[in-house]
């Protein structure tokens, strides 16, 4: 599991998911989502020992912090608290961000590509942590740590939207704020769902290999799966970057830019 200090653990119960009927904190779940009971594990008998070893790997071997400093993980771990939350979930079964990214960063891995406009990726996240930290001060008078957590969102949510808080300028003329906020949720959103906890979360059967699927029409779920099970909730009441009212299907995904797709 993660063991970096988790700062944003304060008032936790107040940005879980809400039962829309009660307004009360929905509780933390061993697996949230809609397939209550699901485990893609269960089926690593019927995976090659390659496919089994490197899944395997994903839940049981959490790299260490390499090439963030600890102040800078101690941000990151807070930044990937808001991109990809896990309040729902028991501390034990949260999945660990952080030490991916990093990983990937202290391997030197890329995708491939970089955009002209944005520095080596490392570069970009130190220069995004140094941006941040400016806004913070500038806009609030104090750390972003030490801001409150819808004070943090609404900084955050000024980069999502490509309308930085002041304090930065000189940093975005680096960088494009934009393809910054990308390259933040693209990191933040794989390393959470390359994680077989989070297969089980969306009912995602996992390699199934070699045995393969077998049912691809109509949308039916294998012999070795479950069938979605919804139910409502509400996004916390001081949430900035959700709509409010129960989940149906009205939750929107928003398409990556930038580091991965287009602005």
């Amino acid at each position: 599991m993660d063991t970096l200090h988790d700062p944003s653990s304060d008032g936790r119960e107040t940005r879980r998911p809400a039962d829309p009927k009660t307004g009360k904190s929905l509780p933390p779940l061993g697996q949230p989502g809609y397939y209550p009971g699901f485990s893609t594990l269960n089926q690593q008998k019927f995976w090659d020992a390659a496919t089994r070893e490197r899944v395997l790997r994903r839940v049981n071997d959490v790299p260490p912090i390499r090439f963030f400093n600890p102040e800078e993980a101690r941000l990151m771990k807070m930044l990937a608290a808001h991109i990809v939350p896990q309040d729902d979930r028991q501390p034990s079964r949260r999945i660990p961000i952080v030490p991916r990214i990093d990983e990937r960063l202290h391997q030197g891995r890329i995708p491939g590509y970089r955009f002209s406009t944005m520095p080596p990726d490392g570069n970009a996240y130190r220069l995004g942590f140094e941006a941040i930290e400016k806004m913070a001060k500038q806009s609030y008078g104090r750390p972003f740590q030490e801001l409150s957590w819808r004070a943090q969102d609404e900084l955050l949510k000024s980069i999502h939207d490509a309308e930085p808080k002041e304090g930065a300028e000189e940093i975005w003329k680096q960088m494009p704020v934009h393809r910054y906020w990308a390259l933040l949720v693209q990191d933040c959103v794989e390393a959470y769902y390359a994680h077989p906890w989070a297969w089980d979360e969306i009912g995602f059967g996992g390699p199934a290999y070699p045995r393969a699927y077998i049912r691809l029409e109509h949308g039916e779920p294998e012999p070795w799966e479950v069938k979605e099970r919804r139910y409502e909730w509400m996004a916390p009441a001081d949430s900035v970057s959700d709509p409010k009212g129960p989940d149906v299907a009205a939750h929107s995904e928003h398409p990556a830019h930038g580091q991965g797709g287009t602005h």
